[in-house]
């Protein structure tokens, strides 16, 4: 991250996953609506970066990933795919790069990054894969710009090439603002169209300048949070961990776009995964909508959700959302008692408030 680029244009910084980061810059709900309406940038390098490679890399990912990576062609992205532990609870959610079949980049969260760096080489050493494993956080930057206006953005930075980017698809070595970059995928976290792009510092700050200049707002990392839950996205330590003791199977997630392949054979996790799945899971990850009259009150992290007086489940994220103008949550719910449509009540210092049960996204994009 270059900090004073970010102090330039009015960031106030917070603590994410030991990170300093640019929590916001004007407001957060300006900056969410900006990115649903318009356009804005993060800079997200706060992410780990790891640069995987050699011979025996794929077979690397298809004992770690419940995805079958193999099938990823080059130039394209390969995800959200999940690592997970024996108890099949979940190491991480991640996105991996194709590059040339035998160099690959993976993007692991930030409050793991080193664990699934140290994960990586001791899972290749004991299995005696020809891998290596880099971590790239100090030479590169990584910069998101998301919103419907993203592509007359890139058009404006001398990338309209972008345009014709597949979701999930990547270059590398392509120039954006004049400056060569490593990267640049079509992806991102908000349910919005967008580019994620990797690049040295110093060509991060290029673009990152230019892309002010031509109108994009600089948006902070507590409006990438109320964007991700908006659209349902999951965040370790919050809908996910390893402590099976905390956190259910990997199931009860509900992951979409087709993260875990069943087909597959001898990846971490899969016999409890499968076991998981064939005697049905307990737990079931939903969305939460505060009814009107309690459209303030915001639903935060391990607050207890009712029905009568049956303690049914819990809030792993909440926030108050700028498009539907209430709050909403992710949580757990008994799968006995997740039913779609059902009124639920929210325990919020020792009072209760009305909430909806719904699915994700919460908008439609």
């Amino acid at each position: 991250m270059i900090r004073d680029l970010h102090l330039e244009y009015g960031a106030s910084f917070g603590e994410f996953a030991g990170w300093e980061v640019p929590m916001v810059y004007t407001s957060t709900i300006e900056e969410h609506l900006t990115v649903r309406s318009d356009v804005g940038i993060f800079d997200i390098s706060h992410m780990g970066r790891l640069k995987v490679s050699g011979p025996d890399a794929t077979e690397l990912f298809e004992v770690i990933y419940t995805k079958r990576v193999s099938k990823t062609k080059v130039g394209f992205m390969s995800g959200p795919t999940l690592a997970l532990n024996p108890y099949a609870r979940v190491k991480d959610d991640e996105m991996l790069y194709n590059i040339n079949g035998e160099e690959w980049l993976l993007i692991p969260n930030a409050a793991v990054a080193d664990h699934m760096m140290e994960y990586l080489r001791s899972m290749a050493l004991s299995r005696s894969l020809k891998v290596e494993v880099e971590d790239l956080r100090d030479k590169y930057v990584m910069l998101a710009i998301q919103g419907p206006k993203t592509v007359e953005v890139m058009s404006r930075l001398g990338a309209s090439w972008a345009e014709n980017l597949k979701p999930l698809e990547f270059r590398v070595g392509e120039y954006v603002a004049g400056v060569k970059t490593f990267i640049v995928s079509r992806s991102g976290w908000t349910g919005e169209d967008g580019f994620e792009i990797i690049a040295e510092p110093k060509h991060g700050e290029i673009i990152f300048r230019e892309a002010v200049k031509t109108g994009v707002k600089p948006v902070g990392i507590a409006a990438r949070d109320t964007l991700r839950i908006e659209m349902g996205f999951v965040l370790g330590g919050h809908e996910y961990g390893e402590d099976p003791l905390k956190f259910p199977c990997a199931l009860s997630l509900r992951y979409g776009m087709g993260a875990i392949d069943w087909s597959k054979k001898g990846f971490i996790g899969e016999e409890a995964l499968r076991a998981c799945r064939r005697e049905g899971v307990r737990w079931i990850r939903v969305g939460l909508v505060m009814r009107k009259e309690a459209a303030r009150i915001i639903p935060r992290h391990g607050y207890n959700i009712y029905l009568e007086d049956i303690n049914i489940g819990w809030v792993t994220s909440g926030t108050y959302s700028p498009i539907l103008e209430r709050g909403i949550a992710q949580a757990y719910i008994d799968s006995r008692y997740a039913l779609i449509g059902e009124t639920v009540e929210l325990e919020v210092r020792g009072s209760r408030y009305e909430a909806r049960i719904v699915d994700f996204p919460f908008i439609k994009r």
